[in-house]
């Protein structure tokens, strides 16, 4: 089988459509039509329905669009060992974590990984589902439990809690709780315990919901339940890792959190000795002794 044909059938597959396939081949759109339909006369079938709105995958199109999908993965893979066999530390690194640790920790820290290594390029994928590091869906991921899927070196980098917090503004105006019972007459803001989020978050917002809460704001992100806090409209469940960066928020009901969530960052086996990777992780791992000791003199422990 011809390769250039499957990489032209991948292209359009992908895209869903011959022109935009073309612009990213920087081929013509007769060309890139040409080609795949020598393709299906040399596999004497139909890969494509063709309609007015692009282009829809044959049965028999959906079989092979598997097959190059993971063609295409593991030429990345190889791609990836090669040029990290470069002294350099270059190139893109794929990077998947949860909404709220990349908005609210990881994006704002990169500043200091981009200053060391300029040529460097991170995709950041915030993803509450788990990717799949051996199909290389991302290169490294930062996840709030240990990684199930085999073939991954893993590492535990700390541990976090969900707890309440609220800005002292809205305290000054509102009074500070002194108890769970006290909570009715405050708005809590949380993620709605149906929504994507860690187990013990999802278990804190249920327990506190059955305090008799007149009154409450979801947001499907911690980055939103954040906000509106800032904002002084109420009283927030919210991840322990915020108070490095948001120094005036006031932890409320300090003897109420969740259970410990573990944060393990992960990567492929076959990426041991990427330089990439290692340039990530021991970044990742800074960082975190650096947390650490600011939450310290914070008293914030």
């Amino acid at each position: 089988m011809d390769w250039d044909k499957l990489r032209i059938f991948h292209a359009v597959a992908d895209a869903g459509s011959l022109t935009h396939a073309g612009d990213a081949l920087h081929l013509s759109q007769s060309a890139v039509s040409r080609q795949i339909r020598a393709l299906e006369e040399s596999l004497n079938t139909t890969l494509f329905h063709r309609h007015a709105r692009g282009l829809i995958l044959t049965e028999q199109g959906e079989l092979l669009f598997d097959a190059t999908a993971a063609m295409v993965k593991r030429i990345d893979a190889a791609t990836a060992r090669i040029r990290d066999s470069e002294e350099e530390v270059f190139g893109e690194l794929k990077v998947t974590t949860t909404h709220g640790f990349g908005v609210l920790w990881l994006a704002p820290r990169l500043t200091k990984l981009y200053e060391k290594y300029p040529d460097l390029r991170v995709d950041l994928m915030l993803e509450e589902r788990v990717l799949d590091l051996p199909m290389r869906e991302a290169d490294v991921a930062i996840r709030m439990k240990e990684p199930s899927q085999a073939d991954l070196i893993r590492k535990r980098l700390m541990s976090i809690r969900m707890r309440m917090y609220a800005a002292p503004q809205y305290i000054a105006e509102r009074g500070m709780p002194g108890s769970l019972d006290e909570l009715s007459t405050h708005r809590l803001i949380c993620q709605n315990p149906a929504s994507s989020q860690v187990a013990a978050g999802k278990l804190l917002v249920q327990e506190l919901l059955t305090y008799d809460i007149q009154t409450a704001l979801t947001v499907n992100n911690y980055f939103g339940v954040l906000q509106a806090v800032v904002a002084n409209l109420g009283i927030g469940v919210l991840p322990d890792y915020i108070i490095e960066d948001f120094p005036s928020v006031v932890r409320v009901l300090p003897e109420i959190e969740s259970n410990e969530v573990p944060v393990f960052l992960a990567y492929p086996e076959e990426l041991r000795h990427s330089k990439r990777v290692a340039a990530f992780r021991d970044f990742v791992q800074e960082e975190i002794f650096a947390h650490r000791r600011q939450l310290r003199a914070m008293g914030a422990d």
